[in-house]
């Protein structure tokens, strides 16, 4: 019934790439809503391990890691609602620990892996985002 009403009023029916852009961020939103919950592992101590406790961090480690509990889940609720400020919210956790990592290796350690992880999410994204667009900018051509 909505796919009729749909055609009927002139809405185009989503590509497969808008399709499999929708789910790559749902995905993306799952995995934000883990790191987000990690880190609140960390802050509350639920694991035990050194300095995985706040009152044992050190501070740069506190202000890092409260910045990320905070901004993970609310670029997890953005990317999940598919608004526009979801992949802004990523992109400046993303960014935060790639600084983390690369710039202050000697603070917070080297961790290659969610360097690489989010830089491949980034072009990814960026990917989708091209297809999508060049996809509409043909179909306004035809249309």
């Amino acid at each position: 019934m909505s796919h009729e009403l749909a055609r009927s009023a002139g809405v185009a029916e989503p590509t497969a790439a808008e399709t499999t852009f929708v789910w790559f961020l749902r995905v993306i939103s799952a995995y934000s809503l883990m790191f987000g919950a990690l880190y609140w592992v960390r802050l509350i101590g639920f694991y035990d391990a050194p300095l995985w406790r706040f009152d044992l961090m050190p501070v740069y480690w506190q202000v890092a890691a409260t910045i990320l509990a905070v901004f993970y889940p609310f670029a997890a609720i953005g990317l999940w609602m598919l608004v526009s400020w979801g992949p802004v919210i990523w992109a400046i956790c993303a960014m935060t620990e790639i600084v983390m990592y690369v710039g202050f290796p000697d603070l917070f350690g080297s961790r290659m892996a969610v360097i690489v992880s989010h830089a491949f999410v980034a072009l990814v994204y960026l990917a989708f985002r091209l297809v999508i667009f060049l996809q509409k900018r043909q179909s306004e051509r035809q249309g």
